[in-house]
């Protein structure tokens, strides 16, 4: 499940929704990983673009590999402040070994291959992020 909000996510309401949906399912393993806006570089936030068809499609994929686990995940588009939270990534799984390399493979491969776009923001404008920025196969980003 992909869910995209506007603006910082809502931590605790987040992982609590997903954690009473997933609990009752007889799953040993609940796994999170959160991802908050660093205040470094002078840059007041981050904003992101997201391509919701090929994220989807990109998910999917993972979805397929879980093998019986699910894999959950959030990510804001537009603003985030510093130290406000843009991305939340969940496992729920039967076994906890599974669960544990599921979130950091995941996570890896979120940073490399997702179709959302970076931007700093420096005095109220949106910057381009490019040297954080991955070249996304076949868009012609970054080329």
């Amino acid at each position: 499940m992909v869910e995209i909000y506007e603006g910082a996510l809502d931590t605790k309401a987040i992982i609590a929704a997903w954690y009473d949906k997933y609990k009752n399912i007889n799953y040993g393993a609940f796994i999170t990983f959160v991802g908050i806006v660093r205040d470094e570089n002078g840059v007041e936030g981050l904003s992101f673009d997201i391509y919701e068809p090929i994220l989807a499609q990109w998910f999917d994929e993972w979805q397929e590999k879980a093998k019986g686990a699910k894999i959950l995940m959030a990510h804001s588009r537009g603003d985030v402040a510093n130290h406000e939270t843009s991305f939340i990534a969940a496992v729920a799984s039967p076994k906890r070994r599974a669960a544990l390399e599921l979130i950091d493979e995941f996570v890896e491969d979120f940073k490399k291959k997702a179709p959302i776009w970076k931007y700093d923001i420096k005095n109220g404008e949106r910057v381009y992020a490019k040297e954080r920025s991955t070249k996304l196969l076949g868009a012609g980003l970054l080329e």
